[in-house]
């Protein structure tokens, strides 16, 4: 045996050997208990970061101690290879997106395979290839049969960047394209959208049964379904046509004395008056070039323009005027609100400056609001006024109160019906560009649209195009792929020229991996309803909304279809912090030019700017190339090797929690493979743990198996609670400091405790620790042996220490037997030979017993 622990002589010693023994395939075998463990598969970008590398990390070590624990464990990996990103890197670099992804596919999967992440590679997917889209179209298909999938015209997110639309759940918070950060604008496009809002009730309540989730993640996903209940209400135009309204507040109803469509609403063109169509028009132009977070802005002035038009409300046939304004978003409820200045402070802001009427319906106790001198909404509770069958009833939500009795006055005069409105919209899934699936649909001048045959399945992706990202997508200009007889009639058509947003290849690659070689079937249902759902899935929060929302979806979806016959997809779901390390930060500067990297600071004890001299901040934050705070895995491997990477990206922090990149703690975890090297060198260069195994053990045994034992148990209660790597890895060190600290390393319980030892640590270091396991003498693989069980009895404590205390103070400890009772205590802690030193010749005027902790006697001075 080497006296040296040398990693890089090892690790790719034994990944060649688990690759040629097939050691991480999965079985389809339903005599074992499946686990189904998976880390969200990456985007192709070219090289690994240790965000990649703690995210992957962490579900190996779930998947190997499951395999130990004797389950048949799918683990596998793929790649989220369409999308935006790989069109602009080819087009910056003058090269085809399907050769930009292929070449880094290539590189980060050998980066993987170095890891010696566990994976099967036999299920590998790659959502860019032809037998992965050709079943992501059939899936279009299917939600087509269903009535799910359908075209329309609607007000849609622009990025003006990436020339396509985005959906509203990729517009962040400052109105701004996730992909691009381009500003979005609005525009009026016929699209493609999947109806997820038939699901939303369900997506909603289902939450309650993912008790394997972080709450914080429900939490997000709950908001942004956003439920809300209340009465939809019909007001008529005076042209006859029809304003749906959503209000959570139908008892206002009675207060309502204007209307206000979005800019968009459908409505608008046909409600605006000959004489007001200039200015009309003006402000949907000006409304269009407004990000949705400026027009929701609460405090700033409210604009808008009258569209010459009135409705009738329908509660006490008011004439009220409607107007236009950009606080109203066509995204959100119907496009359109009745407005109730007495009650709602953006209403009054509005009615004040447009001098519109305010009329008072809910009146506070003790007060007497009037319309015309209130000088802010009044939106709290009270007593229902000026409100027909309402009037003398307490305002409010409850039962009995006067939202209650509104919806039921309402709809027992069919003018309107209770309902739940909801903030989700449906997924607009059209995109303009052309790295992605394309949609299988022809359109027809005769039948109009018309799903390609699922036999000709896929619609290959064509690859002689040119690529500028601008003038929408290039498929359009290849007219020998757009232009194809109608599989309906045979009447020239042509085909759709979108491609698929790529969060749909997202959302079911998980069912994929269950049968990935299948060419017939999307996947066998016997095969995806035995390995499903996921029970450990490992990923970003950053994904908290989109890709689980939509897995969900699409789950629900195809349990519909039949094909599956669980509700949900992933059991428990743990979200890995962010891998953070040391930069320093000139907060006199702006955003892109704040950060200055370690390497630039002369002086770390006493950080100033290089450029202005003024003081920096010493800060950790998220690894990137503009932060200049980044470590390459590569380089921490050459350096330490695999297993001394793993082994910090586990200890340094729990797995939920954000990790900070500290060179001295690499070493650490270093300094302590190192030591288990040598324990086991000793071992068998010195034969021990081959001792007589007869007699009765010693303490010292009885103490090291103690510690074994412990061992176990806590790294087992470590792994099957909340994943707490970091206190597993901790008792590993005690364990070790224990075996060296043995005063019995010739018993046979010593070479219990080495092995138990190599076989805890595998799943943490699997390469140093299969090298010790045959440096053991042991043929099969330590990732083939049963996870060692606690044996109870060996955590049974014979003897513990008592305090022997005098007058209440401490003089020290002697042994006992654990089982001794009160009065044993006191006699044995009498008699001992250091309370002796103490109470010789003292009257003992009161003993006191604390069972299992101490004796205090109180003598006479």
């Amino acid at each position: 045996m080497e006296s040296r622990y040398n990693p890089a002589a090892i690790e790719e010693k034994w990944q060649a050997t688990w690759d040629e023994q097939g050691l991480d395939k999965a079985l389809d075998d339903s005599s074992k208990p499946k686990f189904y463990a998976l880390s969200m598969f990456p985007y192709p970008s070219g090289n690994l970061h240790m965000g990649h590398v703690r995210n992957y990390t962490i579900t190996d070590v779930i998947a190997r101690v499951r395999r130990m624990q004797g389950y048949r464990v799918l683990h596998p990996m793929g790649w989220d290879a369409f999308g935006l990103p790989a069109e602009n890197a080819a087009i910056d670099r003058g090269t085809h997106p399907a050769k930009w992804t292929y070449q880094n596919i290539a590189t980060m999967k050998g980066q993987l395979k170095r890891l010696g992440l566990s994976y099967d590679w036999d299920r590998e997917v790659a959502t860019c290839s032809a037998d992965y889209y050709h079943w992501t179209q059939w899936i279009f298909l299917e939600f087509l049969k269903a009535g799910l999938a359908y075209r329309k015209e609607a007000s849609v997110n622009w990025d003006p960047v990436d020339q396509t639309v985005v959906a509203n759940e990729q517009v962040d918070a400052d109105g701004r394209s996730w992909r691009s950060g381009a500003l979005v604008e609005k525009r009026m496009l016929e699209q493609w959208f999947l109806k997820i809002t038939d699901y939303a009730e369900q997506l909603l309540a289902d939450l309650d049964t993912l008790n394997g989730w972080p709450d914080k993640v429900k939490l997000m996903q709950a908001n942004w379904i956003g439920k809300s209940t209340g009465a939809e209400v019909t007001f008529t135009t005076e042209a006859g046509d029809d304003l749906t309204v959503f209000t959570t507040r139908p008892d206002t109803l009675w207060g309502a004395t204007f209307m206000v469509l979005s800019p968009e609403h459908p409505l608008v063109e046909t409600l605006t008056t000959a004489e007001q169509k200039d200015a009309v028009h003006a402000y949907q132009k000006d409304a269009s070039a407004k990000s949705e977070l400026d027009r929701m802005v609460e405090d700033r002035e409210k604009t808008g323009v009258w569209t010459g038009s009135y409705a009738i409300n329908p509660v006490n046939d008011a004439k009220i005027p409607i107007w236009i304004a950009d606080y109203v978003l066509m995204g959100y409820g119907t496009g359109a609100i009745m407005a109730v200045p007495a009650h709602d402070q953006r209403d009054f802001e509005f009615a004040r400056k447009f001098d519109l009427a305010v009329t008072v319906v809910v009146q506070p106790e003790g007060e007497d609001l009037d319309g015309d001198t209130l000088t802010e909404a009044w939106p709290g509770d009270g007593v229902m006024v000026h409100s027909g069958p309402l009037d003398g009833i307490p305002a409010g939500k409850g039962a009995g109160q006067s939202v209650e009795k509104a919806i039921a006055h309402l709809e027992s005069t069919n003018k309107g019906k209770g309902t739940a409105n909801f903030r989700l919209r449906d997924w607009l899934i059209s995109r303009q560009r052309y790295w992605g699936v394309p949609i299988p649909a022809i359109h027809c001048p005769d039948c109009g649209i018309v799903p390609v045959p699922e036999a000709d399945l896929p619609v290959v992706l064509p690859e002689n195009v040119e690529l500028s990202g601008r003038g929408g997508s290039p498929l359009a200009k290849l007219d020998e792929w757009v232009n194809v007889p109608c599989p309906s009639c045979g009447t020239p058509a042509k085909r759709d020229t979108d491609t698929m947003d790529t969060f749909i290849d997202s959302s079911w690659y998980f069912l994929r991996y269950t049968d990935a070689r299948n060419e017939e079937q999307v996947f066998d249902p016997k095969k995806v309803n035995d390995w499903m759902a996921v029970d450990q899935y490992v990923g970003g929060i950053e994904h908290a909304i989109l890709h689980l929302l939509y897995s969900r979806f699409f789950t629900k979806f195809l349990r519909d279809r039949g094909l599956l016959n669980f509700d949900e997809p992933f059991q428990r779901l743990l979200t890995q912090g962010m891998v953070q390390g040391l930069t320093y930060r000139n907060p006199n500067k702006s955003d892109k030019n704040q950060w200055v990297p370690s390497d630039r600071v002369a002086d770390p004890e006493n950080p100033t700017d290089p450029e202005t001299g003024e003081p920096l901040e010493r800060v950790y934050a998220t690894m990137s190339k503009s932060k200049g705070n980044g470590v390459a895995p590569e380089d921490v491997i050459a350096r330490y090797g695999i297993d001394t990477a793993r082994m910090f990206i586990l200890f340094k922090a729990p797995p939920e929690k954000d990790l900070e990149w500290d060179d001295a703690d690499v070493e650490g975890q270093s300094r302590f493979l190192n030591r288990v090297w040598r324990l086991l060198t000793d071992f068998i260069e010195k034969g021990q743990g081959d001792g007589d195994a007869s007699g009765e053990w010693s303490k010292a045994e009885k103490d090291l198996r103690r510690a074994i034992h412990t061992a176990i148990k806590e790294i087992t209660d470590d792994i099957e609670g909340d994943y707490q790597f970091n206190t597993a890895v901790s008792e590993l060190m005690k364990l070790s400091n224990a075996l060296s600290d043995a005063t019995c390393k010739a018993s046979p319980i010593y070479r219990e405790g080495v092995e138990t030892l190599i076989i805890l640590l595998a799943p943490f270091a699997p390469h140093i620790a299969e090298e010790l396991w045959h440096e053991l003498g042991h043929a099969e693989s330590v990732h083939l042996q049963a996870f060692p069980k606690v044996d109870p009895e060996a955590l049974v404590v014979d003897e513990i220490p008592l305090v022997i205390q005098v007058m209440g103070k401490t003089r020290g400890t002697i042994t006992v037997p654990a089982a001794a009772d009160k009065v044993m205590l006191e006699t044995l802690a009498k008699e001992s030979e250091l309370a002796q030193k103490y109470i010789a010749g003292k009257e003992i005027k009161k003993v006191i017993v604390v069972p299992g902790k101490l004796v205090n006697f109180v003598v006479s001075q």
